[in-house]
């Protein structure tokens, strides 16, 4: 089983229009209701493609209760930890260019109390191996090194951690050694302090990671594809050639990842699933997760490949 967790959960409100133009009334083409946060869209793309999944979720308040009744209605298992506050209702604008403007809210914040609950659920649904899927912004007054901590505690109870969030919160979980990392191209850069120019800075700056601490990076770069160090070295890009949303898109593919990582295949094969999975999730509406007959596995190109040596293996 893998398990997610998402710190700051929320209802994602997707609204499509033509053209945003502030200041007027304007007609809707389309509106819908999504459970939403970095982890539970994993938890959901990986279940939608029969993968075993648990979203574990701090709640609070109406809001909280209307996500867990969406979750559950998709099918996704859920292990709940109420919380004080109210769960965050974010709002997505998407324009029929493919122009996405979002509006979040800051969340619940959480006490010790809740992460040792939240702890609690994780270890009691992994097993040793499992994933552990730290995911999402940090809600209000949590401290920066949570998810380091957290990493550091589900490794020595023998899980694989992975890690996708921004900001100081991703330095210091990169120190905490976690398996796997996903930044985007704007939060490796951020991570780094410097602007990465081509393919090969991008390489340079995830090399830098792993010297501190993560064992794979997983970069995704938006349309331009991504790239993914471990041993080795692979990048590849799956084009789509008309976008309707990108939110959720970085949440399906790592999900994809996972899934291959899951079933036993190699970290190429893997790479593969992630870029066939998040080009699939582009072409669905709001923070839809691709199902089977969503992913096009022909649109993947690797575009290079360096097999693993020596001095390229990092612990």
């Amino acid at each position: 089983m893998i398990v997610t967790v998402t710190l700051n959960p929320s209802l994602d409100r997707t609204i499509e229009l033509d053209h945003l133009v502030p200041g007027e009334v304007q007609r809707v083409t389309a509106a819908r209701l999504d459970p939403g946060g970095k982890g539970v869209n994993v938890a959901r793309a990986l279940l939608a493609n029969g993968v075993d999944a648990l979203a574990v979720v701090p709640i609070a308040g109406v809001n909280g209760d209307q996500l867990v009744g969406l979750l559950r209605h998709e099918g996704v298992a859920v292990a709940v930890v109420d919380v004080a506050g109210h769960t965050r209702s974010n709002i997505t604008i998407a324009e029929a260019d493919g122009t996405v403007t979002k509006l979040n809210e800051p969340g619940a914040s959480l006490s010790a109390s809740d992460l040792e609950g939240i702890v609690g659920k994780v270890l009691e649904a992994a097993s040793p191996g499992s994933w552990v899927v730290l995911c999402g912004s940090l809600p209000p007054g949590v401290p920066v090194d949570t998810y380091a901590s957290l990493a550091r505690r589900f490794r020595a109870a023998g899980l694989r951690v992975a890690v996708d969030t921004s900001g100081p919160a991703f330095q210091a979980a990169v120190a905490a050694g976690p398996e796997l990392v996903k930044p985007n191209a704007e939060e490796l850069a951020e991570a780094v302090g410097r602007p990465l120019h081509s393919r090969s800075d991008v390489i340079a700056a995830a090399r830098e990671l792993q010297d501190r601490g993560a064992r794979t990076v997983l970069v995704s770069l938006g349309g331009e594809g991504a790239v993914l160090v471990g041993d080795g070295v692979v990048a590849g890009e799956s084009p789509v050639a008309e976008p309707r949303s990108t939110v959720g898109a970085g949440d399906a593919f790592l999900a994809g990842f996972l899934a291959g990582e899951h079933a036993g295949a190699s970290e190429g094969e893997a790479f593969a699933e992630a870029l066939a999975w998040g080009a699939a999730a582009v072409q669905l509406p709001g923070s839809r997760m691709p199902c089977p007959s969503d992913i096009d596995r022909s649109v993947v190109h690797i575009l290079s490949e360096t097999a693993p040596s020596t001095s390229d293996t990092h612990h």
